[in-house]
């Protein structure tokens, strides 16, 4: 079912959010892998070495990832739908996870436009650009179908939504870590 919901809000379909369950467990089980990646990454940069870039950075991104729950039901709470929360918070989790079909797309609509003759860090810009709107669009239409709100109220939560996790973003490049960069990323 939850297939099915994420499939179904992906293309705009507000009955998807009925596919999600509303329950602690489910939204348990949307939110492990979100936390189980930044604790492979934490410990993957502390046995390399650097503990204190592992451990900031882990806190950076549960942060950022327990945003999205902490802000629903905030304002699940001022818009009066606090019983449609968790719901929504399951949903918004499990929508994160749309990203990797749309890169895995964009890499191939990329490869294709560029036959055509467009420079590649163009055609790059673009579709990033592009997956970046439509993620955007998804977190909005989540909010306004989940909690059953205005599309401005939704907005609110967006924009919310996104300066929250931007800072949070930020706190390692504030405590003196170096931003992330690929150059020095190892090989598989």
């Amino acid at each position: 079912m939850i297939l099915q919901g994420l499939l179904m809000l992906a293309r705009g379909n507000a009955k998807g959010i009925e596919e999600f369950s509303g329950t602690l467990e489910a939204f348990s089980a949307s939110l492990a892998p979100l936390i189980a990646f930044p604790l492979v990454g934490a410990f993957i940069t502390a046995v390399g070495g650097d503990w204190r870039a592992g451990l900031v950075g882990l806190m950076s991104r549960l942060c950022a990832v327990l945003t999205l729950p902490v802000l629903t039901f905030e304002f699940s709470r001022l818009f009066g739908r606090r019983d449609a929360w968790l719901r929504t918070a399951t949903a918004l989790n499990w929508c994160f996870w749309l990203v990797l079909p749309l890169l895995f797309l964009a890499a191939l609509l990329g490869s294709i436009i560029v036959q055509f003759g467009l420079p590649m860090n163009q055609v790059e810009i673009g579709i990033v650009g592009l997956i970046g709107l439509y993620l955007l669009w998804n977190r909005w239409f989540v909010f306004k179908s989940g909690l059953q709100i205005t599309g401005w109220r939704a907005f609110l939560m967006l924009a919310a939504s996104l300066v929250l996790t931007l800072l949070y973003a930020l706190v390692p490049w504030i405590a003196g870590l170096p931003l992330p960069s690929l150059e020095n990323a190892p090989l598989p």
